[in-house]
Formats: structure tokens, C-alpha cells, sequence
């Protein structure tokens, strides 16, 4: 009897399984239309590389800062190799990749999806930017594959990303997720007090080795450049892409010239802090503070001012120094925008066509002045150094130009506040709080108002670098 009744259940429950609609028969994923149809122009690229190998780490730092990193005796070189991501994008055999994967690169290998490898060589890159483009080396008659760019500046949060790349040298890796977010702006890593700006979030999982491969829509385009990460120690699923609209404006120029041909405002400026605000009387510390115009400069054609804070740069509004560099840079030359100022509490609009930025010159410092050659100066307690007139003599001495009006600093405490931020001899006080201090009586007056705790801006002129602010408590 028991075993005609397991035979009943047995039938029965068979019979259950069969009635039941197998679920989604003839279904396919998007995702596996987009992969299949874009693995093959993603590559794997494997550089090497000259590095220095320390022997002993503790003397190598030791000489690497007082004498410089050539100098150094117990850094010996060392070949080393490091993997990353690329996409091809036209039928030249042109890969879109992340700088910092073949940056100072000697050699530069490319394996295809199929296992074919290729020599590659390097075209061009900006590190500013973090995007390189090099060229795949093959004979003529063998035709790659390669993929479209898509519209990143139509992104919505929450659609589909897709991430093919070589996450720490398993080739080939697909990702999936959802953009986070748009418009993120994250540190360098290098610690240098940049940012890279406007990136596209995404949970699509990125690893080292992910850098500079594609972030791609669910029509299979590419949207972005796989660039950052964030330290799996302090956040998970965040990765960051540079967005394709912010690079294919620049691709002709790294292909043609090697290198970008950024857009130029001709201002030198620096971040507002909380001692500038209050020394400024500003509402925010959002914004950049101009301390410098260059000659003949779009700036100074625009009538731009030292002491103007740009507040919005072409429509966005302005974060700090570093967001205002990479705004500038993300233009083309010629390009007309328009740049809202804060003057002196007022707003003012002015229209800008930006240049070309010219090389950069090279600091020369100067000596401070011997103690027995300082001129009849006043002691200023409060700020910890001592001025004096701007005098003939001490302008030859120090190459000061004629244009420049202001009081010298002749001696500084090298224990002061002004001291510790870098404030040397030599330099010469253009303006104290936005006041222009033309001579020693506007010095005395002005000085005088001030009082312990009070923060304090100086326009500063410093010989062979040109102007600077610097905010500081008294």
C-alpha cells in the first residue's frame, strides 16, 4: 500500500512540473545584444615601463628632496609593467584610453577579444583631462572593429551602464549597473589639488584595470571613459567615467597636435577661504579669486580686475579654483562665454572670447635683501614683518616693474602667520582687503583699523612669479 502511494504522489507531482509554462522561452537580454555586439573593439593594453626601484627607501627620499630624483643614489632602474582598458573608435585603429595607463610607456601591447595582439604607439594625451589616444600598429589590409559615441549630455540617472574592460587582468570583464548620478566632481589622486569634474557615476562594478575602457548605453555607444574608483576601504559599487561629450571635442587636436590646444582666460586665481571672505566681505566661499591679469589677455580685454571673484563660468556656477580651471580648459579657442563677477559686492556680466594658452615660464626666485641694505621701514607687530616705500633700488634690485604700486616687505618673523604661509621679503603689498595700498600713509591707515583675530587679504606682487592673494587671522 505505502508503495502505491509514492508511485501516486510521483505521478502526480511530474505531472504539476509539466503543466507549469516554462518562463520567458524566447527571451534574450539586452545586455547581451549591447556585449555582443561591442566586445571586440575593447582591448587590453599592457605597457612597460622605466621605474625607479628603491634600495634603501629611507636615504632614497632623503636625496630625491634635497637634491632632486636623478640625483638620487639609491634609486636604481627598474622595468615594470602595468595593465589597462581601451576602446577603438574609427577605422584607423585609433584607442581611446585613460592617461595615466600609457603615460612615460616604452612599449604598448593590445590584445583583441579573439587573443590577436598588435605593437601599439602612442599619439597623444593630456593629463589635466586623463585621456590619451594611441594607435594600433598592423598591416593595412586588416580591418578592425570600432565603436560609435553616444550623447552623454542626454544621460538621465537610472538608465542602464554597461562596463567592458580588463579589471586586474581578467580580460573581457562585463559589469552592469545603473548611472548614479551625473555632474560628480572627485580628487585627483595624485594629491595635487585638482579635481576632475562633471564625471558620470555608475554601480557598474570598476577595478584597477577597468581604466580607460568604455562605459557604454544600452545601444551599445559609448558614453564614457572608465577613469576613478573609490577606495573599496571606504565605499563600494562607486566608479566614475569621463563623460564622451567632454572628449571627442578634443580627439582631433591629440590626433593632429599630440596634445590639447585648451582655451585660455589669462587670469591667475585662487580658492576663497573662510579669512578671504570675511577679509572681502563676500557672501560665500564658493567662487574664484582673481589675483592676476595677464597682459593683453581675453581677461584683460574683457576688462576683467585682480580682486574679482567669478562666481559662473558659461552657465555653471563656480565651485573653487580648480573647477574654474577645468571649466576654461574644456573649451575650445575662440570660443565665446559668458563669465559672471563679483566686484566689490556688485554683480557684473561680461562676455569673454577665450585664446590660446600660451607655454608656461618659468619662477625664477629672488634673493631677500641683505639686513644692512633695508631701507627706513615700519614694524607692523600685528602682521609680523616690517615695509617700507618702494623705492628705486630696491625696484632694480628685484626686477619690479614700473606698473607696480604697493609698500615692500623688507623683514619677516619667521615665526608669524604671514611667515608660515609663505609671505617672504621682497614681495611687494599691492592691496590689503581689496583696498589699493599705493604707498607707506594708505599702509599706516589702513593697518591701523585692524586689530588680533581680524583676518586679513594681500594682494601680493612677488618678483619673478607675478601676483598672489593670500588670506590669513592676525
Amino acid at each position: 500500500m505505502m508503495k502505491k502511494r509514492w508511485i501516486v504522489l510521483t505521478v502526480i507531482l511530474l505531472v504539476s512540473l509539466s503543466l507549469m509554462a516554462y518562463v520567458n522561452p524566447d527571451y534574450r537580454s539586452p545586455i547581451v545584444n549591447v556585449v555582443d555586439a561591442t566586445s571586440n573593439a575593447v582591448v587590453k593594453i599592457d605597457v612597460v615601463r622605466t621605474a625607479r626601484a628603491s634600495i634603501d627607501p629611507f636615504m632614497d627620499e632623503f636625496f630625491r628632496r634635497f637634491f632632486g630624483e636623478d640625483l638620487s643614489p639609491f634609486g636604481v632602474p627598474r622595468q615594470e609593467t602595468s595593465l589597462g582598458s581601451g576602446v577603438i573608435f574609427d577605422s584607423d585603429g585609433h584607442v581611446l584610453t585613460n592617461e595615466h595607463v600609457v603615460r612615460d610607456a616604452q612599449k604598448i601591447t593590445i590584445t583583441m577579444m579573439d587573443g590577436t595582439v598588435f605593437d601599439a604607439k602612442y599619439i597623444g594625451g593630456d593629463s589635466d583631462m586623463d585621456i590619451a589616444v594611441i594607435q594600433i600598429e598592423r598591416d593595412n589590409d586588416i580591418q578592425l572593429p570600432y565603436l560609435t559615441f553616444g550623447d552623454s549630455d542626454a544621460l538621465k540617472i537610472g538608465e542602464w551602464a554597461i562596463a567592458i574592460g580588463n579589471p586586474l587582468g581578467f580580460q573581457h570583464t562585463v559589469t552592469v549597473g545603473v548611472i548614479s548620478a551625473i555632474n560628480r566632481r572627485i580628487p585627483k589622486p595624485d594629491r595635487s589639488g585638482g579635481y576632475y569634474p562633471d564625471l558620470i557615476q555608475t554601480d557598474a562594478a570598476i577595478n584597477p584595470g577597468n581604466s580607460g575602457g568604455p562605459l557604454l548605453n544600452i545601444h551599445g555607444e559609448v558614453i564614457g571613459i572608465n577613469t576613478a574608483i573609490v577606495n573599496p576601504m571606504e565605499g563600494i559599487n562607486l566608479g566614475f567615467a569621463i563623460p564622451i561629450n567632454r572628449i571627442k571635442m578634443w580627439l582631433e587636436d591629440l590626433i593632429r597636435y599630440g596634445k590639447l590646444r585648451k582655451a585660455f582666460l589669462g587670469v591667475v586665481v585662487m580658492s576663497v577661504d573662510e579669512n578671504t571672505q570675511k577679509a572681502l566681505g563676500l557672501g560665500s566661499t564658493r567662487g574664484a579669486l582673481v589675483v592676476e591679469i595677464s597682459p593683453n589677455s581675453p581677461a584683460e580685454r574683457a576688462g576683467m580686475k585682480p580682486q574679482d571673484v567669478i562666481i559662473r563660468f558659461d552657465g555653471k556656477e563656480v565651485h573653487d579654483h580648480a573647477h574654474l580651471v577645468s571649466l576654461i580648459q574644456s573649451k575650445r579657442i575662440d570660443e565665446r562665454v559668458e563669465i559672471v563677477l563679483d566686484r566689490n559686492g556688485s554683480t557684473l556680466t561680461i562676455n569673454v572670447i577665450l585664446g590660446q594658452s600660451p607655454e608656461a615660464e618659468e619662477a625664477i626666485t629672488q634673493p631677500d635683501p641683505e639686513p644692512e641694505d633695508l631701507p627706513e621701514a615700519i614694524r607692523s607687530d600685528l602682521f609680523g614683518f616690517s615695509v617700507a616705500e618702494l623705492s628705486p633700488d630696491l625696484r632694480q634690485r628685484y626686477d619690479i616693474p614700473e606698473q607696480v604700486t604697493g609698500v615692500i616687505i623688507v623683514d619677516i618673523d619667521p615665526q608669524s602667520n604671514a611667515y608660515r604661509l609663505g609671505i617672504r621679503s621682497s614681495m611687494v603689498i599691492l592691496a590689503l582687503n581689496r583696498i589699493e595700498v599705493s604707498n607707506m600713509d594708505v599702509w599706516e591707515t589702513r593697518a591701523e583699523r585692524l586689530q588680533s583675530g581680524d583676518s586679513v587679504a594681500l594682494h601680493l606682487f612677488i618678483p619673478g612669479r607675478g601676483n598672489a592673494m593670500i588670506s590669513f587671522s592676525l
